[in-house]
């Protein structure tokens, strides 16, 4: 019966002796104090309720460093994953606008894209659309290149006024839907 109230005092007296060689570990492993603090005490909190699984006699400095290392290389796995936003930068950035807008601008494109004129359409979806330059634009359209450069510049015109369009901050959504979203990240 000696035995059994002698554990509990040899356990911490083992445990506060590898104090020190566990927080040089931990520097070793973290590098900051504040940090290599919280793992030891961490290690400690963990070894403190698995007691019972300590076989008395073995080394109780290698049993922690196991716990050490091991709550070391879990904290990192998850830190990998976490990040730190306290002020909210981060959250509010990654906030996106609905879908429903890009689908709605989209829909409104093509029917304004429809109410082109062909040859205008047709330049400015080779010039804007597949990314051909206006030489092989007007290649495809066997006509010059400056005759190519005036439809697409009138297409872009027509678009503009069809859809709306005066200045960049037109694109995108608009003033009511951004300050529906500026809120509810606040929140």
């Amino acid at each position: 019966m000696t035995q059994v109230n002698e554990r509990p005092d040899s356990f911490k007296r083992e445990l506060l002796q590898a104090l020190p060689s566990l927080r040089a570990f931990a520097m070793s492993l973290i590098g900051n104090p504040h940090n290599a603090d919280d793992l030891v005490q961490d290690t400690i909190m963990k070894a403190w309720a698995k007691q019972s699984s300590f076989e008395m006699g073995t080394n109780m400095k290698a049993w922690l460093f196991t716990i050490l290392r091991n709550n070391f290389y879990s904290k990192m796995r998850t830190r990998g994953r976490e990040i730190q936003d306290t002020d909210g930068l981060f959250t509010e950035r990654l906030s996106v606008h609905p879908e429903q807008h890009g689908a709605l601008d989209l829909k409104d494109f093509r029917k304004a894209l429809d109410t082109l004129p062909d040859d205008q359409r047709e330049a400015i979806v080779l010039v804007g659309a597949s990314g051909f330059s206006y030489e092989e634009a007007a290649d495809i359209c066997e006509c010059a290149v400056g005759t190519i450069k005036s439809r697409v510049s009138r297409a872009r015109n027509s678009l503009q006024v069809l859809l709306k369009i005066e200045s960049e901050s037109d694109y995108g959504p608009d003033a009511v839907s951004i300050s529906q979203i500026s809120s509810s990240a606040v929140k």
